[in-house]
C-alpha cells in the first residue's frame, strides 16, 4: 500500500476515534431514573403534544435564566386537565454548554426511558429534569431520592464531625445565595482534604432550602469516604477528592476597606421663579428623617412582638432555635386569605385539639392548617412541644412543618399538606380497603418503621412520640406513610432510654401496659404503639372497637389465638384475597406480636424492626404471650418455628453498583 494511502487510512481512523470521542464525551453521566405507572397518558394524546413542547422549551432555556441564575428553568404548557409542569436543575460549577448538552440529552434520554408515564425524574452527574402533572415548583420534594456512597471506610476520629460542620458552613452559604449552591472544603489530614457540596432548586425559599438540606443530612453516611443524596429539590455531596471545578465556585475576595469618601459640596442655584436647593434639602431632609424614623420603629416594635411570641414558646428555647422559630412565623391574615378565612369547605376535619383546614398560599403551595381550638386540651405546653420538635425533624416518614402562627389568642399550625387523609381512612372504610393491596401495607409498615427509628436513634433528639396510632398517619399522593401528631411527644436525653410522668396521655389500646398503669414510658412504649398498629394494618380491624365472637375480647387477643393455633394467614383482611406474600404476612404477625409482649425489655428496638422487614437472614425469637390477654398461657414456639421454616431465606435489600459506590435506589 502506498504510503499516501497508509497516511490517509490512519488519518480516517483517527478523525472517526476523534468523533467518537466528542459523542461519548458529551452524553452525561446517567445516574438514576423513576416514572410511576400510577398515572399514564395516551399515545398521540393532548398531554403527549403538551409535554414534547415544554421539553423542546427547556432545550432552547437551557442557558437562560428565568428570574434565577443560569443552570435552572421551570415552565409549564397546556391546561388542565392536560397541564404538565417541568423543570431542570443543573449543578452550579458547570458552564451554559455542559448544562445546555445534559438537558439537551435528558429530554431525549427520559423519554425513551418513561415513555408513557405523566411523572417523571432523571438525574445525572451534571444536571436533572423532572417534570409532573401536578405542580412541582417552588415545593419541597424528598421522593424519589438516589443515595450514592463510597465502599471505603475513614476510620480517623473526627471525621463525621468535620463533615457536619463543613456541610452546615455550605448550607449556610447556599441558603443566602440566589444560586442556591455553595461548595466548601476543609482539610482532614496532611495529605488530604474533604470537599462539599450543598445546592437547592433556586425557586425555593430560603426555610425549604434548608429543610430540604437537613433533610438529605439524614441519609449521608459520614463514615465513608463519600457520598451523596440527591432529592428532586435539593442535592448534598461529599468526597475526598475534589469533585466540582474549584475555579468556579471558589469563595470571592473579601471586600476591600473603602477610604473614606471626599466631601460633597452643595451647590445652590435659583433659576427663574424657582425654589433654593437649600430649601429644598431643608424641606425634604426632616421628612426623610422622620420617614427613617417611623421604619426603625416599626422593625422594633415588630421584632418585640415576635420576641412576645417567642416567649410563648418557652424560657427553654435555645439561642439557635429562636431564629429558626423566628422564620417559620406565619401572618395571620396570610392564613385567613389561603383558608378563605377558615370556611367550612375548606375543613378537612376536627379531633380534640381543633379543626384542620386546607389553604392554598399565594405562591400555590397546598397545606394544612391545624387551628387549635380555644377549649383544647393542647395548652401552650402542648404546643410548644409541637413547634420546636417538629421545626429540627426533618424525614421523608415525618410529616412536614411549614410554619406557625401565634397571634393574640390563636395558635395556629401549618403543615405540608398531606393528599390523602390518614391510614385508617383507608383501613376501616369498606370502599376504601381495596386500594391499599398488600404490597402497599408492606412498605406502609416499613416507612411507619424507618420514621420511628429517626425519631429513636437518629435524630438530633430522641424523641418517643406516645400516641402512634392509625390516625395520626398520613398518606401521601403514593400512598406514602408520614407520621403526624406530636403534640404529645417527649423529648429524653441522648442516652436516656425511659422516663416517668404523673399524666398518662394517648388512646386507649395502644397504650403499653407499664405506661398506661404506672406512667413509665419509654422508646418500648412506641414499640408496643407500632407492634398494635401493624397488627390492624395486617387484619384491617380496629384495635379500640374490636368485636369478634371466637373468645377473643381485643384485636391483641384475637392474633395471639390465631398464632398459637397455628392459623395466623386466617387474620389476613379479606379484602386481600391472594394477592399477599404469604411469607411476608406470617413475619409481620411475627414481628407485631414481639412488639407487643408483656416485658418491654423483650420487644424488639425499632432498629431490630427496620433490619427484620430488611432481611430474612435474622431469625426471629418465639412471642411470649402479650399483655392484657386472658385465658390460659400456652407455650408457642412450637408453632412459631414451624412458621419460620416456610419462610425464605434468601431475601435482601437489592443494590447497584456504579464505579466504586453503592447505591440504593428508593422509588416513589
Amino acid at each position: 500500500m502506498p504510503s499516501s494511502k497508509i497516511f490517509m487510512f490512519f488519518l480516517a481512523v483517527y478523525l472517526v476515534s476523534f468523533v467518537i470521542g466528542l459523542t461519548s464525551a458529551a452524553n452525561p453521566n446517567y445516574l438514576s431514573h423513576d416514572c410511576p405507572n400510577t398515572t399514564t397518558f395516551s399515545r398521540n394524546s393532548t398531554y403527549q403534544s403538551n409535554l414534547n413542547l415544554l421539553l423542546s422549551s427547556l432545550v432552547s432555556n437551557a442557558s437562560r435564566s428565568n428570574g434565577f441564575s443560569s443552570g435552572f428553568y421551570n415552565a409549564t404548557a397546556g391546561e388542565d386537565p392536560n397541564k404538565v409542569y417541568a423543570l431542570f436543575l443543573c449543578r452550579g460549577d458547570l458552564s451554559s454548554t455542559i448544562c445546555r448538552d445534559c438537558v439537551n440529552f435528558a429530554t431525549s434520554d427520559i423519554l425513551q426511558r418513561c415513555p408513557v408515564q405523566k411523572e417523571a425524574i432523571i438525574y445525572y452527574d451534571e444536571c436533572r429534569l423532572r417534570y409532573s402533572d401536578a405542580y412541582i415548583f417552588s415545593t419541597v420534594a424528598d421522593n424519589p431520592y438516589l443515595i450514592l456512597y463510597n465502599t471505603n471506610n475513614v476510620t480517623e476520629p473526627g471525621f463525621s464531625q468535620l463533615v457536619g460542620s463543613t456541610m452546615k458552613e455550605a448550607v449556610n452559604q447556599a441558603v443566602d445565595s440566589p444560586k442556591k449552591f455553595s461548595t466548601r472544603k476543609a482539610n482532614f489530614t496532611a495529605l488530604q482534604t474533604l470537599y462539599c457540596l450543598v445546592q437547592c432548586t433556586p425557586d425555593l425559599s430560603n426555610v425549604d432550602c434548608n429543610s430540604c438540606l437537613e433533610q438529605s443530612f439524614a441519609n449521608l453516611r459520614t463514615a465513608q469516604a463519600g457520598a451523596r443524596v440527591y432529592f428532586p429539590s435539593c442535592t448534598s455531596h461529599f468526597e475526598l477528592y475534589s469533585f466540582y471545578n474549584e475555579s468556579v465556585t471558589a469563595a470571592p475576595p473579601p471586600t476591600p476597606m473603602l477610604s473614606s469618601p471626599a466631601p460633597v459640596s452643595v451647590v445652590t442655584r435659583r433659576g427663574k421663579k424657582g425654589i433654593s436647593s437649600s430649601i429644598i434639602i431643608a424641606i425634604v431632609a426632616p421628612i426623610v428623617v422622620a420617614a427613617v424614623l417611623f421604619v426603625a420603629g416599626y422593625c422594633l416594635l415588630t421584632r418585640r412582638a415576635r420576641k412576645k411570641n417567642t416567649s410563648l414558646l418557652g424560657d427553654n428555647v435555645e439561642n439557635d432555635d429562636i431564629s429558626t422559630i423566628e422564620s417559620l412565623q406565619f401572618d395571620l391574615g396570610a392564613i385567613e386569605t389561603a383558608t378563605n378565612k377558615f370556611s367550612a369547605d375548606n375543613k378537612l376535619g376536627e379531633g380534640g385539639f381543633g379543626a384542620v383546614y386546607k389553604g392554598i398560599l399565594s405562591n400555590g403551595q397546598a397545606i394544612a392548617v391545624k387551628r387549635l381550638s380555644r377549649s383544647s386540651v393542647q395548652g401552650a405546653e402542648e404546643f410548644k412541644n409541637e413547634v420546636l420538635l417538629l421545626a429540627k425533624l426533618q424525614h421523608r416518614n415525618l410529616v412536614r412543618l411549614l410554619g406557625f402562627c401565634l397571634e393574640g389568642e390563636e395558635k395556629i399550625l401549618i403543615y405540608e399538606f398531606v393528599t390523602n387523609k390518614s391510614l385508617d381512612y383507608f383501613l376501616y372504610e369498606p370502599e376504601r380497603q381495596a386500594e391499599l393491596d398488600w404490597s402497599r401495607r408492606y412498605k406502609i409498615i416499613g416507612g411507619i418503621a424507618r420514621g420511628m427509628l429517626y425519631l429513636h436513634e437518629d435524630s438530633r433528639l430522641r424523641i418517643i412520640h406516645r400516641d402512634l396510632k392509625a390516625s395520626n398517619i398520613l398518606l401521601d399522593r403514593d400512598l406514602k406513610p408520614k407520621i403526624s401528631d406530636f403534640g404529645m411527644a417527649k423529648i429524653v436525653g441522648v442516652d436516656q432510654t425511659q422516663g416517668n410522668t404523673n399524666r398518662i396521655v394517648g388512646t386507649y389500646g395502644y397504650m403499653s401496659p407499664e405506661y398506661a398503669m404506672h406512667g413509665q414510658f419509654s422508646v418500648k412504649s412506641d414499640v408496643y404503639s407500632f407492634g398494635v398498629l401493624v397488627l390492624e394494618i395486617i387484619t384491617g380491624k380496629k384495635n379500640n372497637n374490636f368485636y369478634q365472637t371466637d373468645d377473643a375480647e381485643d384485636l391483641v387477643s384475637y392474633v395471639w389465638k390465631h398464632w398459637v393455633d397455628g392459623t395466623p394467614l386466617q387474620l389476613l383482611d379479606s379484602t386481600l384475597t391472594d394477592s399477599y406474600s404469604r411469607n411476608e404476612v406470617i413475619r409481620c404477625i411475627h414481628m407485631g406480636l414481639l412488639c407487643v409482649q408483656e416485658d418491654p425489655a423483650d420487644r424488639p428496638t425499632m432498629a431490630t424492626i427496620v433490619l427484620m422487614l430488611n432481611s430474612y437472614s435474622i431469625t426471629l425469637p418465639a412471642p411470649q404471650q402479650p399483655a392484657f390477654v386472658l385465658g390460659n398461657r400456652r407455650n408457642a414456639s412450637t408453632a412459631a418455628k414451624d412458621l419460620e421454616s416456610d419462610q425464605s431465606k434468601s431475601n435482601s435489600i437489592p443494590c447497584s453498583v456504579y464505579d466504586s459506590s453503592i447505591t440504593e435506589v428508593y422509588p416513589r
